[in-house]
């Protein structure tokens, strides 16, 4: 058995549902830099698949908002055979799927609040241009941090990074990590489950300013940021696409090789160091 950090798990794709599936995926397109790659036609638009360097997105209709599943690579052969024995042990019951984006062996497993997600080998892809920004991380709405910790970081063996914590000793947030990057997998405490946001890594504060330029130029206003993070340190931006859901822009994120899980006051500062937060709870 190996845990999700010793399989070097990394975010490589995301399917979202949507009531727009050709909307959306030309806001992707044009907005995000990403280029349609596949689609299957059907009564309400079919499914759109969308990638550009290092990010991976697909579209189907569904309701607003709402996750398909998010889909996690593994380092090699031995990672996915060793966290699917993993899974087996937790009693996750991994169940085998076809995701023309993973090759075969690819398994499922489904969390608390019933999202699913994908665990797999990437499929080889041809170099693709457009602005730098790999998908990196999404962060999950929940109403039970304890039960989505418990998941991933116990059961798939996913690393927590930080925690922040309330005036009650309530946790209010989690960060974990599949790899050395400070947190690809989050969850912060509310009233409902589903998705919080997904992020994009620029790498850079200049890339950061280009992604900002490249907003303004399609008529795009940031909702929150230019703004630094407490846990993992890293600068920001967020848009929001058509259909609500929350677009981060991230760059500098924390690496880490060693060290002990930090906890962080539930409060404004926490995540943005610069001014004002959005406050989940």
């Amino acid at each position: 058995m190996l845990t999700a950090v010793q399989a070097g798990a990394y975010l490589h794709h995301l399917h979202l549902y949507t009531p727009d599936p050709a909307g959306l995926a030309s806001f992707y397109a044009e907005v995000m830099d990403m280029a349609v790659v596949d689609l299957q036609s059907g009564p309400r638009g079919g499914t759109f698949m969308l990638a550009g360097p290092g990010r991976r997105l697909i579209l189907s209709d569904g309701p607003a908002k709402t996750l398909g599943h998010a889909g996690f690579a593994l380092r090699d052969q031995d990672g996915l055979d060793g966290l699917c024995a993993r899974a087996e042990a937790h009693g996750l019951a991994p169940t085998p799927i076809v995701t023309p984006l993973f090759g075969p062996g690819a398994f499922a497993v489904t969390d608390p609040d019933h999202n699913t997600i994908v665990f797999g080998l990437a499929q080889p892809e041809p170099p693709r241009r457009g602005l730098r920004g790999p998908v990196q991380h999404l962060t999950l709405a929940t109403k039970s941090v304890r039960a989505i910790e418990g998941f991933y970081a116990e059961k798939l063996g996913f690393a927590v990074a930080d925690r922040v914590v309330d005036a009650t000793g309530r946790v209010t947030t989690c960060f974990m990590r599949g790899n050395h990057e400070h947190h690809n997998l989050a969850c912060f405490l509310q009233d409902r489950a589903g998705i919080d946001h997904h992020a994009y890594e620029a790498g850079e504060w200049d890339t950061i300013r280009d992604w900002a330029d490249r907003f303004a130029a399609h008529g795009v206003t940031l909702m929150w940021g230019p703004g630094r993070h407490g846990p993992g340190n890293n600068l920001f931006i967020f848009i929001e696409d058509p259909d609500g859901n929350w677009i981060e822009v991230s760059a500098e994120l924390e690496v880490i090789h060693d060290r002990p899980v930090k906890e962080w006051p539930h409060e404004e500062r926490t995540l943005n160091l610069w001014g004002r937060a959005i406050m989940r709870s």
